[in-house]
C-alpha cells in the first residue's frame, strides 16, 4: 500500500504541476529564472510569480505597439531592455483595472499592485544581475506606496459572543439547516477555538493530521510557510474543543480514501480546504459582528493582539505566529493600542462642566 501523502506534500505536487503548465505559456528564456529562484522560494511564490509575469507579457502583446503582433514564443531576453521606464509605468497603471482572458474584470488595490510589480522587478533583477541585459527600467519606476490600515480584530467580548453563538445557533434553525448545523457544530467550534487560541494560519489549520495533535503536551505540529515544522501550544479551552470533536464526530466519520489522516473533514468526508474554513468563519462572524469583516486571518490578528497585551513580549508573539522578521510583528502589534486611543476621547475637555 502506497504511503499516504501529507496535505503539504500533496499541495506542493499540485502547485508544481500547475507551475509547469503556466511555464508552457511563457517565453522559453523565462524558465531559467524560475529554476534559479527555486532554492530560495516556495512553490506558491513561484506559481504566483508565473501568473504575474504572464499578465505582463499579455499586456505587451495587447497594448504595446512594438509587440502587438508578437506571439509569446517570439520574446527574447533582449526585449526586456528595449522597454523604457514609461512602458513600466503604463503597465502599472493597467494593473489597477484590467480584464482577464475569461473576460473577468480584475481590480488591484495597493497590496495587489505592489505584489505584481515586485514580481516584475525580481524578474528583471535576475537577468540584470547576470549581465544578460544592460538596463533595468523597473529600477527607475517608483513602486506603489502601501498605506497602513487599522487592524480589524475581535474584542474580548466578541470572541466570547462568537463561540457562544456557534454553541447555541441550533436553537434558531429548523429543517435542513438544523441537520447541517448538528453535523458540523463540534468541528466548527473546534476550528474556531483553535484559530482563536493559537493564531495559526488557515493553511496550517487545514493541513493538520490527527497525529499532529498531542494532548499530553497540549501542542500541535504545524507546517509553516517555507516548509518548516513547529510545535504550537494551546490551552485547556482549545484542548477541550479538539477532544470533543475528535472523540465524537470525527471518530464517527469514515473518511474517503486519501483523507484518512486529516483532522478536519468536510461533510463530503474529505479534508477541508482553505476556502471552506474561510466561508465557515464568515458565516458565523457576520451574525455576531456584522460591521466587521472577519476572516481566519482576522482571528489570527485577534490572537496576536491578545498575546501581546497579556505578555508585552513582541519576540514571543513573532515566534508563536511564525513571523520570520520581528519587524513585521512590531508593525502590527506594537503600535498604540485601541484602549489607549479610546482614552484620548475623554482626555480633552471642550467645556468645563
Amino acid at each position: 500500500m502506497a504511503k499516504q501523502r501529507t496535505y503539504h506534500e500533496q499541495t506542493t505536487i499540485d502547485y508544481t504541476l500547475r507551475l509547469r503548465e503556466i511555464l508552457k505559456t511563457l517565453p522559453a528564456f523565462t524558465h531559467d529564472f524560475f529554476r534559479a529562484i527555486e532554492p530560495t522560494s516556495s512553490i506558491r511564490t513561484r506559481m504566483n510569480y508565473a501568473y504575474d509575469i504572464r499578465i505582463f507579457y499579455h499586456y505587451l502583446m495587447e497594448n504595446n505597439p512594438v509587440y502587438r503582433y508578437y506571439a509569446i514564443d517570439q520574446f527574447t531576453v533582449a526585449d526586456l531592455e528595449r522597454l523604457e521606464p514609461v512602458d513600466i509605468e503604463e503597465y502599472m497603471e493597467y494593473l489597477k483595472i484590467y480584464k482577464r482572458d475569461d473576460d473577468e474584470t480584475m481590480v488591484n488595490g495597493e497590496k495587489g499592485l505592489a505584489r505584481k510589480m515586485s514580481a516584475l522587478r525580481t524578474f528583471y533583477a535576475y537577468y540584470y544581475k547576470r549581465q544578460m541585459i544592460s538596463a533595468n527600467p523597473t529600477l527607475l519606476v517608483e513602486m506603489p506606496k502601501i498605506h497602513e490600515k487599522a487592524i480589524i480584530r475581535l474584542d474580548a467580548d466578541e470572541v466570547a459572543m462568537l463561540l457562544d453563538f456557534v454553541e447555541s445557533a441550533g436553537e434558531k434553525l429548523t429543517g435542513q439547516a438544523l441537520t447541517y448545523y448538528r453535523k458540523t457544530k463540534s468541528r466548527d467550534l473546534a476550528i474556531l477555538t483553535l484559530l482563536l487560541g493559537t493564531g495559526i494560519r488557515v493553511s496550517e489549520c487545514v493541513g493538520l493530521d490527527l497525529n499532529h495533535v498531542d494532548f499530553k503536551n497540549n501542542g500541535i505540529t504545524v507546517t509553516r510557510k517555507g516548509g518548516n515544522q513547529m510545535v504550537v501550544y494551546f490551552g485547556n479551552e482549545v484542548a477541550d474543543a479538539l477532544m470533543q470533536y475528535i472523540e465524537g464526530d470525527r471518530k464517527a466519520i469514515t473518511p474517503l480514501s486519501g483523507h484518512e489522516n486529516a483532522l478536519f473533514l468536510s461533510t463530503q468526508r474529505r479534508r477541508m480546504g482553505v476556502q471552506a474554513v474561510e466561508n465557515m468563519v464568515k458565516k458565523y462572524a457576520k451574525q455576531v459582528t456584522p460591521n466587521k469583516k472577519i476572516t481566519p486571518h482576522k482571528l489570527r490578528s485577534t490572537y496576536g493582539t491578545s498575546l501581546y497585551k497579556e505578555t508585552g513580549d513582541i519576540y514571543l508573539v513573532a515566534d508563536v505566529l511564525g513571523h520570520k522578521d520581528v519587524n513585521t510583528t512590531k508593525k502590527h502589534y506594537a503600535a498604540i493600542d485601541e484602549d489607549r486611543r479610546r482614552m484620548a476621547a475623554s482626555a480633552v475637555k471642550l467645556r468645563e462642566s
